[in-house]
């Protein structure tokens, strides 16, 4: 392997030469020697294997030493979940290889595979860590979200939806030593996600702007509350099948988190039309506040799900589209989601009206 990095110009050079030479031959140039393939610059290795699959940059791993070096520093991102076999076993073999990695994905496709010790061994080999996907990892326990606290603390994106294993002190635990994170999918996580995990998540990650909490359903208001005061950044709530919240929660997102533009509600039957009027009054108070910050940020909700919220009137929810211009009714645009409530059929965003406005426009001028 060459001893120090290379100009772009002499990585062109080089490669040209060895496709020339075959890959075998002594050739000299640009100040360096190189014997043939084993011998490219780490930068020339990693723009070949660039547009291949890791698949095969794991195949080239094992090439020969000086490619395991170079891949070894050069890579940071991989991806395992085409593996429908063995993936707990490959895991562990290439951790030690990758120590640069930054995102790793483990999401389990096919059948549960990845087991505890994988995860330790990623946590005591890969500290760079920023990005996790361990989704659907019914075979991990509280185990591998303590190695993870332990090893990884740069994580900033953690998804562990369908986990059903996880308890809630082992995802204090996590909380309180990875206080980067910006994205928490605990989607499906029953057990890890309570009140007092929200409250441990509220404290110590108040940069968390995305969190998914569905069919969390032991959460209650008290958790959801301690959020919208310490975590004022969020972006995106999702608290579908959370049956136990009620208007509380929404109106303490709607106070405390000025750039929310994701809320899901979906199946959450004691929201009521104060949580509607209230998201509709924040957009009042959040463009005052925006306006004395300087901030042009103003986009406001883009996306609402209250499919199954059957308590709901249209005044209430027609209020809130007319708050939110993002938010659409209009077909291809749906991201005001009612599914279920069909006592809200008659809500509609401005692009309805606009359109309907247009068409008496074009018949009268026909006329």
């Amino acid at each position: 392997m060459l001893g120090r990095s290379s100009e772009s110009g002499d990585l062109d050079v080089w490669f040209k030469r060895l496709i020339v030479s075959g890959g075998g031959g002594k050739m000299e140039g640009a100040g360096d020697v190189m014997t043939g393939w084993k011998d490219l610059p780490m930068e020339l290795l990693l723009r070949v294997l660039s547009p291949v699959d890791d698949r095969t940059v794991i195949v080239a791993s094992d090439v020969c030493t000086s490619w395991r070096d170079a891949l070894r520093l050069g890579i940071t991102s991989i991806s395992l979940s085409w593996c429908k076999y063995n993936m707990n076993s490959l895991v562990k073999s290439l951790a030690p290889k990758f120590v640069k990695l930054q995102v790793l994905t483990l999401r389990q496709n096919y059948r549960p595979q990845l087991e505890d010790d994988a995860v330790e061994t990623v946590a005591r080999y890969c500290h760079d860590l920023r990005d996790l996907d361990l989704s659907k990892g019914l075979k991990l326990s509280d185990r591998s979200l303590y190695a993870l606290a332990d090893g990884c603390p740069h994580l900033t994106k953690l998804n562990i939806s369908g986990c059903e294993a996880f308890s809630d002190y082992a995802l204090v635990y996590l909380s309180s030593c990875c206080k980067n994170l910006k994205n928490l999918n605990l989607c499906g996580c029953s057990a890890a996600a309570s009140d007092r995990a929200l409250q441990a998540i509220s404290f110590n990650c108040p940069k968390l702007q995305y969190l998914n909490l569905g069919w969390c359903e032991d959460i209650s208001d008290e958790g959801v509350t301690n959020l919208a005061v310490g975590c004022p950044d969020l972006r995106a709530l999702d608290l579908c099948g959370c049956v136990h919240i009620t208007d509380k929660s929404v109106i303490a997102m709607a106070n405390g988190c000025p750039h929310l533009r994701s809320l899901g509600l979906y199946y959450c039957q004691n929201i009521t039309d104060r949580a509607m009027y209230s998201l509709a009054n924040s957009r009042t108070r959040n463009d005052t506040r925006m306006w004395q910050n300087s901030s042009h940020d103003q986009e406001g909700l883009v996306n609402l799900n209250i499919s199954q919220c059957t308590a709901l009137t249209p005044p209430a929810v027609q209020a809130v589209c007319d708050s939110f211009p993002g938010l659409h009714t209009c077909p291809g645009r749906h991201s005001l989601i009612i599914s279920g409530c069909l006592s809200l059929t008659s809500v509609h965003c401005a692009c309805t009206f606009q359109t309907s406005r247009a068409g008496g426009a074009t018949l009268a001028g026909d006329a």
